[in-house]
């Protein structure tokens, strides 16, 4: 008999929710997941974490964060166009996302038939995206001024997943400036950052 009250309760929630609005908030969760996994998917070949942590001058803990590395693929003569098509590529890929998802967040908000709870969350979620994407600009913009000709910073919620152009392994002082660009843009610690470097 519990059971069935409860079966009846879901029921009662969806149909004051209204169709509508359950696809509405469906597709919004769907195109963030789209977003992580797109990230995920590209940076997946530099998933292998061969960073000798406990070899970092004066370094005994990476603090949580994830590091990686990876290496473009061809002739070695054109790593460099390699590296760039490839940081290229996943900047096109994050915009694309980020392209898609504001869109159906904008239908969303202009859905007269959307409720003013959904509107609104709609509307946080295109400033959270905007901001996110204004971070990430920054972030990338200091990191190159420490060296680094590419880099490419993807935020997601309390996450942050950064790939490098660098050739070998990072040095501890080059990671903390790294986690301290990270935290003082975002807030986010050093155990919500994943850096990958990727050779030339």
């Amino acid at each position: 008999m519990n059971f069935k009250k409860v079966i009846n309760t879901i029921g009662d929630f969806f149909k004051k929710m209204g169709k509508r609005n359950l696809i509405i908030a469906g597709a919004v969760i769907m195109i963030g997941l789209a977003v992580y996994l797109n990230w995920i998917f590209f940076a997946g070949d530099a998933a292998d974490d061969s960073y000798k942590y406990d070899q970092s001058a004066g370094m005994t803990t990476n603090y949580g964060t994830t590091l990686g590395t990876g290496s473009t693929t061809g002739d070695q003569s054109n790593g460099a166009t390699d590296a760039s098509s490839y940081f290229s590529s996943v900047q096109v890929s994050r915009q694309k996302a980020r392209d898609e998802a504001l869109e159906v967040l904008n239908s969303v908000v202009d859905n007269q038939n959307a409720t003013d709870e959904v509107k609104a969350e709609a509307v946080a979620e295109i400033r959270q995206i905007a901001a996110e994407m204004e971070d990430e600009a920054k972030i990338e913009s200091l990191i190159k001024t420490k060296g680094y000709e590419q880099c490419v910073a993807v935020i997601s919620g309390e996450n942050v997943s950064i790939v490098i152009q660098h050739e070998g392994e990072l040095t501890a002082s080059a990671l903390a400036q790294i986690n301290a660009i990270v935290y003082e843009q975002t807030g986010i610690s050093p155990a919500g950052v994943s850096i990958i470097t990727r050779e030339g």
